[in-house]
Order: structure tokens, then C-alpha cells, then sequence
């Protein structure tokens, strides 16, 4: 790789754009290809949350990374509201795990801590215990606007010298000696690397290098609630799931006098197509909401249900993202994508992990992720 490398990072959400802005903080030249607009993909349809209240300790170290880079980007005017996130909890093995995961993140610097079924109201006035041992929560974690983040970083981006090209849509590629020729909708690029950062379009874009990238485009939806009087606290979000185990709702403060809430869980046959799929909300799905919500938050002061919208969540076989080379005898082509419902909250770290791979040829900075390289073990059909 030469000392001042053009990379042209594909994909302009949050993944893309965290990539990018790490491979432009460590000197090389970048260009960012997007085929539509700046977070236009999954990116923008998330809900925006970043949290750190998982069980797992590899999860955790991951988000110690991100949470790092969101508190400097917050202090350089990235709008980051701190409502808390509180994970359910419906037996006693659960509350061991979040005990231990109290514990964890304690060693590496984030606050969080137990709370009791009959602690549950002074989080949650109106929450239901009923069939709940407790939960973990953590003040400090919240939620984020990611197009306003993808923005925010892309105007960093170009501050150093970063391009972005939107709707310059990838139409093929062809390898040349040290390099890459990229054919666009707007002409050819040259690049010495690339980054698959395509989301939800990241199989399409591996078929046009000749390579097969295993994952499955899963459709989400979320709604708007809106209380007939605004609450007089501010609802944490709120997640009833725990590896795999639980209703898989979610719901959290947007705004005063509304909530956003989705289900998790969903029952897919098949992959979506990114291109034609459906991105409103069923009406089923808000009946199955409704009936969840009755559940865990009966007495909501007269919700009713708004507008809703579906998108992507870009799955692999084991639910963690894949960063790294497909094919370790081309370390100048690397992938990043496939983080699920967690693409917002480790966009961070997964750039950061991107850009090593691509100047260093190893992913030195973060301990153990190694194991996110998308090898032939990992890179298989799954659902």
C-alpha cells in the first residue's frame, strides 16, 4: 500500500462514513461512492439508539470503542440525547448475566447498574412488572439522529480533504495492477483499496468484485406513539430482549409527547430486496404492537399509534457484523457491513476496525476482532 493511499469506501451511511472519516485521520486519500444520498439506506430509517446494556463481553468492549468516539463527536456539536436504556430482564439467570455485565463495564469506565422489579416504576412510571425480575440500565446511553450523524460526518470528512460523490451508483469493476478501476453511473474511479460499507446492497456490490457475501436483508418496522398529554418524565428506552429471549419490543422518548416503538423480532421467509420492498409499516404489525405495548405499558396515558415506516437490517449467519477481507490473498478489498440492528452504535468502532485493515492489513487497535473478519467459517447462508 502506498504511503498516502486512495480508498474509495462505498456507501454513504453510517458505517461508510465512519470508515471513511478513520482513513482520512490517518493520511490517506478518500472518496466516498454512494448511489443514492447521504444516509439514504438503512441508516437513515434506524431509530437511533446506542447503547451499552449487553451480556456479552466482546459486545461491550465494542461499544466502549464507539461510545468513545460519540462523546468527542458530541463535543464537536453531534446532537446526542442521553435518555438512558433500560434492558428487561424475565428470569433470575438474566439478572446474573446483567450482574456480571454491571460489572464489565464498570472495569471499563460506563456507569450502569441493576434495578429490581419493584424499581422498575421509578425508571418507567408506567411499565407493568408483572412477569419481570428486574433489569440493567445505563444512564449515560441514548439515542442520535443518524442522518444528522451521517452529515455531521461527512462534513468533518471534506473539512480534511474527504470527498463524497452521491448517486454515482457502482456498475462494475475492473482489477488492474495495484489497484481497482471502478465504473460508476458518472464515470470511472480510481483506487488503490475499497471498503464495502454498502448496507443492504453490500451482497450486490461483492457480486461485482466476483466474491459472495452472505447477508440477508431483514425487514423492521417501528411507529410513533402519541400520549394524549405529554409525560412528565422521559422515558429511557426500553428493550424486552436478551439474547434471543423475550417480546422483542422496544420503545423510547423521540420528543415530547412522542414515543417511538418496534418489534425486534420478525419472521422473514426470505431476504428483502433493497430495491422493492416494502418500507410502510403493516397494519398487522400494528396490531401486534399495540397488543405488546397493552401489555407492558397499560395505562399510557390515551396512545394512540402514528405513522410508521419500515427498513433493513443487513443480518448475518451469527448476528455479528463482518469487518475484514473476504478473501485473505486480496487485503486491499475489505468489507464492512452486516451489523444488524447495532449498525448505528458500532459504526464507530467498525471504521475504526475497517481502517486498519486496510493500512495496516490487521485490525490492531481493537482487541479480539480479529474474529469479525468475514472468513469462510463466518461468510455462509443463514437466517
Amino acid at each position: 500500500m502506498t504511503a498516502s493511499p486512495h480508498v474509495v469506501v462505498i456507501g454513504a451511511g453510517t458505517l461508510g462514513m465512519c470508515t471513511a472519516l478513520n482513513l482520512v485521520e490517518q493520511g490517506a486519500r478518500v472518496t466516498v461512492l454512494e448511489a443514492q444520498s447521504i444516509a439514504s439506506g438503512s441508516s437513515g430509517r434506524s431509530v437511533g439508539v446506542v447503547g451499552s446494556q449487553l451480556t456479552d463481553p466482546f459486545e461491550i468492549l465494542l461499544r466502549v470503542h464507539s461510545l468513545r468516539r460519540f462523546r468527542q463527536w458530541e463535543g464537536e456539536g453531534l446532537r446526542f440525547n442521553h435518555i438512558g436504556y433500560l434492558r428487561l430482564a424475565r428470569t433470575q439467570a438474566q439478572m446474573a448475566l446483567f450482574a456480571r455485565s454491571v460489572e464489565i463495564q464498570g472495569e471499563a469506565g460506563l456507569r450502569s447498574r441493576l434495578v429490581r422489579a419493584n424499581e422498575l416504576r421509578d425508571l418507567v412510571p408506567h411499565i407493568n412488572p408483572d412477569g419481570l425480575e428486574g433489569g440493567l440500565f445505563g444512564p449515560d446511553n441514548g439515542f442520535l439522529d443518524p442522518h444528522e450523524m451521517c452529515n455531521f460526518l461527512a462534513g468533518i470528512l471534506r473539512a480534511k480533504g474527504g470527498e463524497i460523490r452521491q448517486y454515482r451508483k457502482l456498475l462494475g469493476v475492473e482489477r488492474r495492477p495495484g489497484g481497482y478501476r471502478l465504473e460508476t453511473s458518472h464515470g470511472p474511479v480510481d483506487a488503490d483499496a475499497v471498503v464495502n460499507a454498502g448496507g443492504a446492497w453490500a451482497p450486490q456490490v461483492a457480486t461485482l468484485f466476483g466474491q459472495r457475501l452472505h447477508i440477508w436483508p431483514e425487514r423492521h418496522e417501528a411507529v410513533v406513539i402519541h400520549p394524549d398529554e405529554p409525560l412528565g418524565y422521559t422515558m429511557p428506552m426500553v428493550m424486552d430482549l436478551v439474547n434471543g429471549e423475550g417480546s422483542g419490543l422496544n420503545f423510547r422518548h423521540e420528543k415530547p409527547g412522542e414515543l417511538i416503538a418496534e418489534i425486534h423480532k420478525v419472521n422473514s421467509t426470505a431476504p428483502e430486496d433493497p430495491d422493492n420492498y416494502n418500507d410502510q409499516c403493516e397494519e398487522q404489525s400494528k396490531v401486534d404492537l399495540a397488543e405488546l405495548l397493552l401489555e407492558r405499558v397499560p395505562d399510557l396515558p390515551g396512545a394512540r399509534l402514528g405513522r410508521g415506516w419500515a427498513g433493513l437490517y443487513p443480518v448475518t449467519a451469527d448476528h455479528r457484523p463482518f469487518v475484514g477481507p473476504i478473501d485473505v490473498s486480496e487485503p486491499a478489498l475489505i468489507t464492512a457491513a452486516g451489523a444488524g440492528g447495532y449498525g448505528i452504535q458500532l459504526a464507530p468502532v467498525i471504521g475504526q476496525i475497517a481502517a486498519d485493515w486496510v493500512l495496516q492489513g490487521a485490525p490492531v487497535s481493537v482487541l479480539g476482532s480479529q474474529s469479525l473478519a468475514p472468513s469462510a467459517e463466518r461468510n455462509i447462508p443463514g437466517h
